[in-house]
């Protein structure tokens, strides 16, 4: 689900209606954010592309890396960084139990359907996060506020 809070604001770290741009990623006088902004945290969601190529925990690993290199620079990465992350872990959670469940043959189809989930959803957040929406996956345990 999107949220409608594109522009920023308090409750993001945006400024007050009225005030004067801040630096680094906030939003613009006219709502709009930097384009380094997006760029960032399109690459917070794009990152979780990692484990599917791969790399053991690179879906967590990957957002992980880069949330914790520029939340402080930009608080629409540091929103959807926590986003990408609550989703992986929630997919990596889904996915060890799909996989268990192998044994008793309701994983056999489970766990197909989780990936795809994951590596779809993942596109859709990117997507968003690029324009500039504040994206709010489905189906995910908040474990990062």
């Amino acid at each position: 689900m999107a949220s409608g809070n594109v522009g920023g604001g308090p409750e993001y770290g945006g400024p007050q209606p009225g005030a004067a741009p801040q630096p680094g990623g906030a939003p613009q006088p006219g709502g709009e954010l930097t384009s380094d902004a997006k760029t960032w945290g399109m690459l917070c969601h794009l990152a979780g592309l990692a484990g599917y190529i791969g790399i053991p925990f690179g879906n967590v690993i990957g957002p992980l890396v880069v949330w914790l290199i520029k939340k402080e620079e930009y608080p629409f990465v540091d929103d959807q960084g926590k986003e990408a992350l609550n989703f992986q872990i929630t997919i990596l959670i889904a996915g060890i139990v799909s996989g268990l469940m192998i044994i008793i043959l309701i994983g056999i189809l489970l766990l197909p359907a989780v990936l795809i989930f994951g590596l779809v959803m993942t596109i859709i957040a990117a997507i968003k996060a690029s324009g500039g929406e504040r994206y709010r996956y489905p189906l995910t345990i908040r474990l990062l506020k």
